[in-house]
């Protein structure tokens, strides 16, 4: 990006950035890279909130239905792909704006680090068949001994690391940790797009939205189609919802499942924007405030400026 601040979007799932995105480079020209771990895949489109058609034709999006749901896509994967479409992008004359809420991929394009030991997939795919038989709590034990960094994360990654420790001999912590041999840390700037205490109903009015877009009928298709120990199902709610479909649990239960995990999901994401990125990096902004579209433009156009706290507005 010919060393350019980097200028990244990113907040808690149903938070409102994508739209604010969407907006923001129909406004200015821009390109959008996918920075979401749920939208690369393809064919898993309502349930992780994918940009419509139309919405993907206004304007260039990179980063989205770039895998096959058998694919297991790393961060570390992610943040070279994610610096080619940035090429590809400022080639064909537009800027981009990276968007997401999978906050390991940002840290990865912005601190990146050395490649994740890759694991043999036969083992990898036995020792899924019984870690998936246990219960969340006690994958937390086991990743406070194998590699107690990560063992407050979510159930993906918590398996993810309990992989990695046993099948590689090697801590998923160490090797997340920054290169020691990466090129200097180019300048970022950070919207963290949040709308505070209003984004539980966000979450649900979202679900229920999703429901009536066929989200079963979507998982329905996949099931005749992708196999269960894809890594694509990982997905929110996916799971959940294809239990409904099976008949193993009753459909109320499952929707308000979803909301609850997704609602987990939001919470973890906070978190992690919270303590991961630099305050003096970060403006916040309300996506429901008034002047929401004001200060969006106004965020942008600060141009490769990094000096000082960055300004915030509504909810931290």
């Amino acid at each position: 990006m010919n060393g350019a601040v980097r200028r990244i979007i990113v907040g808690p799932t149903a938070a409102g950035k994508s739209a604010l995105a969407l907006w923001l480079a129909q406004q200015r020209g821009l390109a959008i890279v996918s920075a979401d771990s749920r939208q690369l895949y393809q064919g898993f489109d309502i349930g992780t909130a994918k940009p419509s058609p139309a919405e993907q034709r206004a304007v260039p999006h990179y980063g989205i239905d770039i895998a096959t749901p058998q694919e297991r896509y790393s961060a570390h994967a992610w943040a070279a792909d994610a610096e080619r479409w940035c090429a590809a992008a400022e080639k064909a004359g537009t800027t981009p704006v990276i968007v997401g809420g999978t906050g390991l991929y940002v840290k990865a394009l912005v601190e990146p680090f050395g490649a994740i030991p890759p694991l043999d997939p036969a083992r990898r795919a036995a020792l899924a068949v019984w870690l998936e038989s246990r219960a969340t709590v006690e994958l937390v034990r086991w990743c406070a001994r194998l590699d107690p960094p990560r063992a407050h994360l979510g159930r993906t990654q918590l398996l993810r690391a309990i992989e990695t420790a046993v099948l590689a001999g090697e801590p998923l912590s160490a090797a997340l940790r920054p290169a020691s041999d990466s090129a200097a840390h180019r300048p970022v700037r950070y919207l963290v797009v949040d709308p505070g205490p209003v984004l539980a109903s966000r979450i649900a009015l979202r679900v229920h939205h999703m429901i009536a877009a066929g989200f079963e009928q979507e998982v329905q298709q996949l099931m005749n189609s992708v196999s269960s120990d894809a890594p694509a199902w990982s997905a929110s709610g996916y799971r959940v919802m294809r239990e409904s479909v099976e008949g193993t649990r009753p459909r109320a239960g499952a929707i308000e499942r979803v909301i609850i995990e997704s609602r987990q999901y939001a919470k973890r994401q906070r978190t992690w924007f919270r303590h991961q990125l630099p305050p003096e990096q970060v403006t916040h902004l309300d996506p429901d405030a008034p002047d929401a579209p004001t200060r969006l433009l106004d965020w942008w156009d600060r141009g490769d400026a990094v000096t000082g706290h960055e300004s915030s507005t509504g909810h931290a």
